[in-house]
C-alpha cells in the first residue's frame, strides 16, 4: 500500500489486526500519547477510559510538576496493561574517530545522532 494510502487507511480505522507503525510525532509526551491512546487520537483504535479521563486532566493542568505526574502515570498504564508492543529499536551505525574525546553520541538520551554539536570536544594535538 502506498504511504499516504495507509496514512489515511489507518487514521480512518480501516486497517485491522496489527498495524505496524512509527509516528515519531515530535513534541512532549503529550503529544506522542494524544494521537494513539486518547479519544481524539487519529490513530487510536481504543481507548482506555482511565487513560482518557488522565489525559483530560493533564490538559487543564497549569502545575508543570502535576501535569508531569499525570502524564508518567499515563504511560505506567500503557506499558502495564502492554496496550503497545514494541517490535523493533532503531539501530543507528555510528562511529567516532581518534581525535575526539567526547563525542556527541548519548548525550542526548534516545537521540540516535551526535549532538548537540557545540558539546562534541577534540583531544588536542
Amino acid at each position: 500500500m502506498e504511504r499516504a494510502a495507509f496514512f489515511t487507511a489507518w487514521r480512518e480505522k480501516k486497517l485491522r489486526g496489527i498495524v505496524l507503525g512509527n509516528l515519531s510525532s515530535g513534541g512532549n509526551a503529550a503529544t506522542r500519547i494524544e494521537v494513539v491512546a486518547t479519544r481524539g487520537g487519529l490513530y487510536a483504535y481504543g481507548v482506555r477510559p482511565e487513560v482518557e479521563d488522565l489525559f483530560q486532566r493533564q490538559v487543564r493542568e497549569l502545575d508543570r510538576m502535576k501535569r508531569e505526574e499525570l502524564l508518567d502515570q499515563i504511560q505506567k498504564i500503557l506499558h502495564e496493561r502492554i496496550v503497545f508492543a514494541p517490535i523493533w529499536e532503531n539501530a543507528f551505525l555510528r562511529g567516532v574517530g581518534q581525535r575526539v574525546e567526547e563525542s556527541g553520541l548519548a548525550l542526548i538520551p534516545s537521540f540516535p545522532y551526535s549532538a548537540p554539536l557545540e558539546e562534541v570536544r577534540l583531544k588536542r594535538p
